[in-house]
């Protein structure tokens, strides 16, 4: 008879209700391996509006309270990068494990400074990277490895043109080409480029609406990288993403946004951009899978995966100050 392993849920706290805040405090209340015990956040409205969605779920605006009064192990922290710091620095030294979406900050001597807060292994923050969860990335990497050396990863993700009027000053490098960084981080087995070369296409009001990059390893594979606010509005809402990856004899190719489900109606919508499905029912894809593994590592059950380690974000956070110096260079 096999005996059967018990988990005891993790009780964890959410800080930050934006749209990714949001997502993961739904997609926690439909996990076995979780509770959701407490969300913070700036504005009581915010709390508001998620009470009506998960009631019964203690909302704080204080996270100092919220450390004091809840029973929260752990925490997801998916509040404003400039807030990234100071939020997890809070956490980490209330003794509590922490789950950080990236990037870490908006400057890597922000990042290095929670150092000495972090644990052997990355094993009290793992940093948050649902790309690294996703189904295609997954079978991608698990190609990648079967089948040998690399030679050329390309990687394309645009986001919707009124990105630029929203958010001014939101550089497509930190917000959306940063993802792609972390895979291809993954797929050389957090090897260090030996070169670096980037540049950054500007809206007449001097706005970056473009980020273009290049990586080249020594004795191994070259990559680039598009990144834009680009896309009209007839496109799917969360742009698109693309990814090949050629090696000796083979290639490999996913495209993880939009899923392929449309619907029509008196315009067509993408009701699945990303491989997120949250709410009390049906907590699926790559969030889900990846609070999973934050679940696991909490409990001691596994190490933060390659990719998701402290380390491997200063490594990424430092290709991104390199890759943005080489882009605002003047130009020969």
């Amino acid at each position: 008879m096999v005996q059967q392993k018990t988990f005891t849920p993790v009780k964890i706290g959410v800080v930050g209700l934006g749209r990714f805040g949001r997502l993961h405090a739904l997609t926690l209340a439909g996990l076995a391996e979780a509770d959701l015990v407490a969300v913070v956040a700036r504005r009581q409205a915010s709390l508001d509006a998620l009470a009506r969605e998960l009631p019964g779920v203690p909302g704080f605006t204080s996270l100092e309270q919220a450390i004091g009064q809840s029973s929260a192990e752990a925490w997801v922290v998916a509040c404003t990068t400039a807030q990234h710091v100071p939020v997890a620095r809070a956490l980490l030294e209330a003794g509590k494990i922490v789950l950080l979406e990236k990037p870490i900050a908006d400057n890597l001597a922000d990042a290095r400074s929670l150092a000495p807060l972090v644990r052997p292994g990355s094993s009290n923050l793992m940093i948050g990277h649902i790309v690294l969860f996703n189904s295609e990335y997954q079978q991608l990497r698990e190609e990648a490895r079967q089948r040998g050396p690399i030679a050329y990863i390309d990687c394309v993700r645009h986001r919707p043109a009124s990105i630029v009027k929203q958010f001014p000053g939101e550089n497509p490098l930190h917000a959306a080409m940063v993802h792609d960084l972390y895979a291809a981080q993954v797929l050389v087995d957090r090897a260090e480029p030996a070169s670096f070369s980037a540049q950054f296409h500007r809206t007449k009001d001097g706005e970056v609406d473009l980020a273009l990059a290049q990586l080249g390893w020594r004795d191994g594979p070259l990559a680039s990288f598009a990144a834009s606010y680009l896309t009209p509005t007839g496109m799917p809402p969360r742009g698109f993403d693309r990814m090949e990856v050629f090696g000796d004899g083979w290639s490999a190719r996913i495209h993880p946004n939009p899923r392929p489900i449309e619907v029509w109606d008196d315009k067509a919508s993408w009701p699945l951009a990303l491989e997120i499905r949250a709410g009390g029912s049906a907590a699926t894809g790559m969030m889900a899978e990846e609070l999973r593994c934050f679940c696991r590592v909490a409990r001691g059950l596994q190490a933060v995966p390659v990719g998701a380690t402290y380390a491997d974000a200063l490594q990424v956070q430092t290709w991104m100050d390199r890759l943005e110096a080489c882009a605002s260079a003047p130009r020969a």
